[in-house]
């Protein structure tokens, strides 16, 4: 099914539906998930850089509010209308030519060095005292009025547009799609202040958590379809049984964005904690919801991807605990199964540097007993290599042949849980855990609980960490 056809079929929900109708739905072909674009796809005609770069320009420096709404919807559908290259034009002349004036800050802060430090707060007989104070003030505001690049007036007055928040998320993830390319330091600054600034206007205070059901409007489900980013979502039976008994999906919703969830979490009510997301998605039917004890927290995924960095998991994933507890007294323990997507990437670098810096230099990651397994398991086959040099050949097969075999499986168990486990809790950069995902539920105040082997057997699963899972609990 094209995306077309998965539009209007979800659409049809939209209208009132016989019994016969909605099972007619579910037997429908598998959905494609696609990303949903975040470009205004009304503006389809390419406009003129000067145009564009004129309109921006125009917003920063123009007061006339009506002026200022034609502007600011010019530039809106003029940038979604640039070329990829002109966009990267436009980001480096905001970074550069409308940045905060350093000459203007330079000579206030002279001024203000130059002063010397009144030694008190109240006027003296000849009122120098007060007058000295008022001009240190006058300075300090001045300077705080300077420090402020002069992109900040795009970025106020884009947010308080109809859809400028969303245009602002757009726009950070064109300027970090560059700076992933070039380490511009104009573009690092200019990033660091928008990012700055939607942390403010994405507060949780400004959002409303939303649970997600199967009676939401269909435009709203699409971008569930479109937007997992974990266990994709294969057809519409897969979306209902995720919405369904047993099944919770939250998600923060902005009132700038509406019916579109920025971040959103999947969550399975079961009698224990999961070993296998195979039992999360496809057990059929789901235990009763009296009967669980456990929330589940399965995938979370964001749909803006300019909110990178931003961290609404966390606040999403405390308001989900709180809500459940309190709807739900049975459910006592709170558990993520996560996948451990850095892992199989950082083993197969260490397996691979015992060829390319011989066994004097590299790091032998194996412990004698596996070393020796190992070798004596594949003698006949891998003459003269080491047990590095041969589970670097095992794991680095392209269709993951090894876990066709039961024997490979059971001997490669102990010794790919022992590298994850070291992986997970010792594997650092700069101080905090080297998987992403690891780091993002430590640092929200999780802690490890449960390896699990073979958990996620798709290719994903097993491309990533070998099929392993973690269970992180959340206390």
């Amino acid at each position: 099914m094209n995306k077309k056809g998965l539009a209007i079929l979800l659409r049809s929900k939209m209208r009132p539906l016989s019994p016969a109708s909605k099972v007619s739905q579910l037997q429908a072909a598998p959905l494609e998930g696609s990303k949903i674009a975040t470009q205004n796809a009304s503006s389809n005609i390419q406009r003129d850089f000067g145009q564009v770069r004129e309109s921006m320009h125009s917003i920063i420096s123009m007061n006339k509010k009506e002026i200022l709404d034609t502007a600011l919807t010019d530039f809106s559908e003029g940038y979604f209308s640039l070329s990829h290259e002109n966009r990267h034009k436009l980001l480096l002349v905001l970074a550069r030519e409308y940045d905060l004036n350093r000459t203007q800050v330079r000579e206030l802060m002279k001024q203000y060095v130059g002063f010397e430090i009144p030694k008190g707060d109240g006027p003296d007989e000849y009122g120098e005292m007060d007058a000295q104070l008022s001009a240190f003030y006058r300075i300090e505001r001045n300077l705080r009025h300077a420090l402020n690049p002069m992109y900040a007036v795009l970025f106020e007055r884009l947010n308080t547009h109809p859809g400028g928040l969303k245009f602002l998320a757009s726009i950070r993830a064109d300027i970090l799609s560059i700076i992933a390319d070039e380490n511009i330091a104009s573009l690092r600054a200019l990033d660091a202040y928008l990012k700055e600034k939607l942390i403010t206007w994405l507060s949780p205070a400004n959002l409303e958590l939303h649970q997600i059901t199967w009676d939401d409007p269909a435009s709203l489900l699409e971008k569930i379809v479109a937007y997992e980013a974990v266990h994709p979502i294969s057809n519409l039976i897969d979306l209902k049984r995720r919405l369904g008994i047993g099944r919770r999906c939250f998600g923060y919703i902005h009132p700038a964005i509406p019916g579109e969830p920025l971040i959103f979490i999947e969550v399975a009510l079961m009698k224990n904690i999961a070993c296998s997301i195979q039992e999360v998605l496809w057990h059929d039917p789901p235990a009763p919801e009296c009967e669980a004890t456990t929330a589940l927290f399965y995938s979370i995924s964001s749909t803006q991807p300019g909110l990178a960095g931003i961290n609404l998991g966390k606040f999403l994933i405390k308001r989900v605990i709180y809500l459940v507890k309190k709807d739900m007294p049975n459910i006592s323990n709170f558990a993520t199964l996560s996948p451990i997507p850095g892992f199989m990437q950082w083993l197969l670098s260490k397996l691979a540097s015992s060829e390319s810096s011989g066994p004097i230099f590299c790091e032998n990651i194996l412990k004698p007993e596996e070393e020796k397994a190992l070798v004596d398991a594949y003698a006949h086959s891998t003459a003269g290599k080491n047990g590095m040099e041969i589970l670097l050949h095992l794991l680095a097969s392209t269709n993951h042949e090894w876990t066709q075999s039961d024997k490979l499986i059971s001997e490669l168990e102990p010794i790919l849980l022992r590298l994850c486990a070291r992986y997970l809790l010792r594997e650092k950069k700069r101080g905090k855990a080297l998987d992403s995902v690891a780091n993002f539920h430590l640092q929200n105040g999780a802690m490890i609980g449960r390896l699990n082997w073979m958990a996620d057997r798709s290719d994903k699963g097993l491309s990533q960490s070998g099929g392993i899972m973690v269970n992180y609990i959340y206390s």
